[in-house]
């Protein structure tokens, strides 16, 4: 099978070419910082290619990245507090998916661009939960960053702005986080299974886009300790911001 094999026949081959130049980006935030690859791919990506096709995409490829640091998270986290925040997940990622498979793409389009903008200002205000721990407030986040992920991928700022405000060590709460994240990929998997997103040649497709994406994680990680974190952070957040913004429907016309 030839390359063209593994991209879809509505994708084209520049298209494609663009697809994995983003996936590189979002990648290297991702392994530099842990966070914003989905924030720069989805709004980008979904622009180019169908958003069904790209959130589909990004679970495959995110979801093999992560799958090996998963086994050393259950052994860290508090597995029990964990357990309360995946509770929610799994009542928010089945309506996120049920939105993404039912929305026309457009209209799709213009809620990922919004929920970007919404969760880009929540990292920029620097936002941590500081208030006591309650098993309704745990419930509701992980409800929440589940309906992101499950529409977009995009479910990672609360869970981050949550845990990382507890007064717990870092390592608990980066495990807390991790396992949040297999079992939210889990059970977006099943859902994106369950109504027909996870298809061929989305599989196929990740041939392609992952070993990209994956060079831009490993990337990103090996600029950690060497490049300011700071500056590294304000150039992810202007990224997500220009995703925002070319990624909007209202630009097709002139970008497109």
């Amino acid at each position: 099978m030839t390359l063209a094999g593994f991209i879809p026949a509505e994708v084209s081959i520049n298209a494609a070419i663009a697809i994995c130049a983003i996936a590189f980006v979002s990648g290297t935030a991702r392994g530099f910082s842990g966070f914003g690859s989905a924030l720069i791919f989805m709004p980008l990506a979904s622009s180019i290619a169908a958003p069904r096709l790209v959130a589909a995409l990004l679970l495959i490829i995110d979801f093999v990245a992560a799958a090996p640091l998963v086994p050393n998270a259950w052994k860290k986290a508090d597995r029990k507090a964990t357990a309360v925040m995946v509770f929610g997940a799994l009542i928010g990622v089945p309506i996120g998916t049920y939105f993404l498979s039912r929305l026309d793409p457009v209209t799709t389009r213009w809620i990922i661009s919004g929920f970007v903008f919404a969760l880009l200002l929540l990292l920029l205000s620097g936002w941590r939960y500081r208030g006591k721990d309650h098993a309704s407030i745990s419930i509701g986040i992980g409800s929440m960053a589940g309906f992101c992920s499950g529409l977009a991928q995009t479910g990672g700022p609360p869970i981050v702005g949550y845990w990382l405000g507890r007064p717990i060590p870092s390592v608990i709460a980066r495990a807390n986080i991790l396992l949040f994240f297999g079992a939210s990929d889990f059970f977006s998997a099943v859902s994106y299974a369950a109504t027909g997103l996870i298809t061929a040649d989305a599989i196929k497709f990740s041939l392609v886009v992952g070993p990209v994406y994956a060079v831009g994680v490993w990337f990103g990680a090996s600029l950690f300790g060497r490049a300011s974190e700071t500056l590294f952070r304000a150039i992810c957040y202007a990224l997500i911001a220009a995703a925002v913004i070319i990624g909007l429907p209202a630009l097709d016309g002139m970008l497109r």
